[in-house]
């Protein structure tokens, strides 16, 4: 065996979240008197934590009056709604049982706040993956290192041990900074021809694929 270790970037990789977080952030437009976006702006825009999210649908994008209350007001509403129409990918559940069946170590880090991270992970991977992590006051979020790394230490894994697995580019250039191999999936918020013109070194179509590359 390879790996010991896989660390699974969260939005568009393990859960399909693209509905709650269109809902949710129409919604904060609407409170405060923004333009709605579509599914397709959503999509672009995600990747980047949150604050880039939000800014990406203002006018003056973070210059914009008000704008660290917009995005509180966004960060709360998203964690209370994050899991109405939120769900696993197919074949997801069945890669992770089958992956703690192997004794691989599981981790998820995202660019999304660490409370609603961490609600996700419980909801929909009980007992699946043992550490969670996501944006905190402070810590640099992907394509920083930071919160990668952070996981490694809970899990008591080596970068030799780790393979990490996301969908976008963020995800390529948070596993390089990280000085650990990625794989990137052609099933989440980012085409496959995105992925290799950003320098995609490994590309799989359905989650099973992933166990042949461990």
């Amino acid at each position: 065996m390879r790996y010991t270790t896989v660390i699974f970037d969260l939005d568009g990789t393990l859960l399909n979240t693209l509905d709650d977080l269109r809902d949710a952030v129409n919604a904060t437009m609407r409170r405060f008197g923004y333009r709605e976006r579509s599914i397709d702006e959503i999509r672009s825009f995600v990747g980047n934590g949150a604050a880039n999210l939000i800014a990406r649908c203002l006018p003056a994008g973070k210059s914009e009056a008000g704008f660290d209350g917009i995005l509180a007001w966004y960060d709360e509403y998203y964690t209370a709604h994050s899991a109405e129409k939120t769900a696993p990918y197919p074949g997801v559940i069945e890669l992770l049982r089958e992956l703690n069946r192997r004794e691989f170590k599981l981790a998820v880090v995202s660019n999304k706040q660490d409370a609603a991270v961490k609600k996700l992970a419980r909801r929909f991977f009980p007992g699946l993956i043992s550490v969670a992590i996501g944006a905190k006051p402070g810590v640099d979020i992907k394509p920083a290192p930071d919160t990668v790394l952070a996981a490694m230490r809970e899990l008591r894994s080596e970068k030799y041990e780790c393979v990490y697995v996301g969908d976008s580019e963020v995800d390529i250039a948070t596993a390089r900074a990280a000085g650990i191999p990625c794989v990137s999936v052609s099933w989440g918020f980012r085409s496959r021809e995105l992925l290799s013109e950003r320098g995609a070194a490994k590309i799989i179509g359905k989650p099973s694929e992933l166990l042949k590359e461990l």
